[in-house]
Formats: structure tokens, sequence, C-alpha cells
């Protein structure tokens, strides 16, 4: 089996988990990988069928993961002979992106403020407004995750956040439908009243979720982008 040694620790635990969140245990387990430094840009992370052996699941979950994390820009896939995934050379950090979110949000319900609260409401009222204008909804959207990352009054998550605008707030969205506004929405909601409550665990939760939607949303705009680049004219 060609596997990166990160993916054979066996000091990792392999969980049993249902259909629905195999793939993303393996998005996590190479996550927890970059963290650590276990895994570097150009790193071979093993084939298609090397993931599917190690997790103990099918080539179809094991492929899905690999998408994903191809559409994060956290891996390169080559196909055929040879192929494989490799870490991706100068992607990888923005991985850190779903890290950052759950550590700024997690601080937030610690440390913000009446004032930070007044102004995530002012923004999620803002976002409802725009609910219908693409553009809009994603200018609000990007307000509101900053002013989290500013309520949890820690400078470097902040920054962080400012450097991975163009990651998570693409100027072309194609799948931010009203219906997935909606969605994006009632979790900021939700997000916004577990910090008024301070249960950061809670906030931590809402927002690893929330961050597979996003990741799951990217995936369809990379495999649509993909197939309209091979469409035949």
């Amino acid at each position: 089996m060609r596997l990166h040694p990160a993916m054979k620790n066996g000091e990792r635990k392999v969980i049993p988990f249902r259909t629905a969140t195999m793939s993303t245990q393996i998005v996590a387990q190479v996550r927890d990988a970059l963290f650590a430094k276990e895994l570097r840009p150009g790193d071979f992370l093993g084939t298609e069928k090397d993931l599917a052996e190690r997790f103990g699941v099918s080539r179809i979950v094991a492929r899905d993961a690999l998408r994903t994390l191809e559409a994060q820009g956290v891996v390169e896939i080559k196909v055929g002979s040879g192929g494989g995934a490799r870490i991706a050379r100068g992607n990888a950090r923005l991985f850190a992106e779903a890290l950052a979110v759950q550590l700024r949000d997690e601080l937030a319900a610690v440390n913000s403020t009446a004032e930070d609260h007044v102004r995530l409401r002012e923004l999620i009222a803002e976002a409802e407004r725009r609910i219908n204008d693409v553009a809009g909804f994603t200018r609000a959207s990007r307000e509101f995750h900053l002013a989290v990352a500013e309520a949890s009054h820690n400078r470097v998550l902040v920054v962080q956040l400012i450097s991975l605008q163009h990651v998570s707030w693409p100027a072309h969205n194609p799948t931010l439908t009203p219906s997935v506004a909606r969605r994006v929405l009632d979790a900021h909601k939700e997000l916004a009243s577990l910090i008024e409550m301070r249960d950061g665990a809670g906030a931590r939760r809402l927002m690893d979720e929330h961050v597979k939607m996003i990741g799951a949303r990217r995936v369809a705009e990379h495999r649509d982008k993909r197939e309209k680049n091979h469409a035949c004219c």
C-alpha cells in the first residue's frame, strides 16, 4: 500500500461512522496531519485504493474525499499509471481556514462584548435584506465573519481571515441560490445566539458543520467547472 506515513499513524483513532460522514473523516485526518506538519506541500498522500483500504471504506467514499480535498486546493490528483493524490505546492495553507473559523468563533463566544453582539445582529439583518442579491449577500456574509473574528479580540485570527477572503467569498458564487442563502443565514443567526450565550463549544460545533457545507459547495463548483471545460462544442 503506497500511503503517506501520516495516514498510517497507529495513534490516530479511526472511529466507526455512518456513510454520510466517511469521506469527511478522511478529509479531517488530512487536515490534522497538515496542522501537525506531518504532511507538507509535495508529499504523496496515496491513491484512491490506498485510502479506501486504510479507512476500511469503499473506493467511492475515498474518491469523494479526494475530490473534496482537490476542490479546496489541498491536493493535486494525477490519474492513470503512477497516479494518486499529492499535497498541492503552495496551496496547503488554504485548509487552515477551517480551523481558523472554528477557533475564532469559539473565542468570540468567550471574549465578545455587548457592542459586538449588536454589530453581528445588524449584519444579519443586512444579509436578510439582500437574500436575493448574490453579490450583496456575499458581501454581507463576509462582513459578518469579519465581525465574528473581531469579536474574538484575537488579532492573529483577524489577519488570517482577511488573508483568506478570496477563498472564503469568491466574487463569482454560482451555487449561492436563495435557498442556500437562507440556510447560511439560519446558521449565522444560530451562531450569533451561541456567541451571546457564551457557548464556545456550541459555536465550534456549529461552524464545523457550516464549513462542511461550504466545502460541499466548493466541490460542486469545481465539478461543474471541470464538466464545462470538457464539454463538447
